[in-house]
C-alpha cells in the first residue's frame, strides 16, 4: 500500500507543471522534516559555538586539511 502511494505520489510530481502545487508540496515536505530534527540545548549552543568560529575565522579550508593529512602520511 504505502509503496503504491509513493509510486503514485512520484510520478504526480514527475508530471505536474503547477509551481504553486509544487511549491505547497515543498513546504509540507520542509515542515514534516523540521520536526525530525529537534535539537536538544547542548546541540544548539555546540551549534552557534561553531558558526561563531567561522565568522571569526577560526577554521580550516577541506584541501588544506587534506594537503596536511597527505604530508603526515607520507612522513609515516
Amino acid at each position: 500500500m504505502t509503496a503504491q502511494i509513493k509510486k503514485n505520489l512520484i510520478s504526480r510530481i514527475k508530471d505536474s507543471k503547477d509551481l504553486n502545487f509544487l511549491k505547497a508540496l515543498q513546504t509540507i515536505f520542509d515542515s514534516s522534516e523540521q520536526a525530525l530534527y529537534q535539537l536538544s540545548s547542548e546541540q544548539q549552543t555546540a551549534i552557534e559555538k561553531g558558526r561563531n568560529e567561522i565568522k571569526e575565522g577560526n577554521f580550516h579550508k577541506n584541501e588544506e586539511v587534506i594537503s596536511e593529512m597527505r604530508e603526515w602520511l607520507k612522513k609515516k
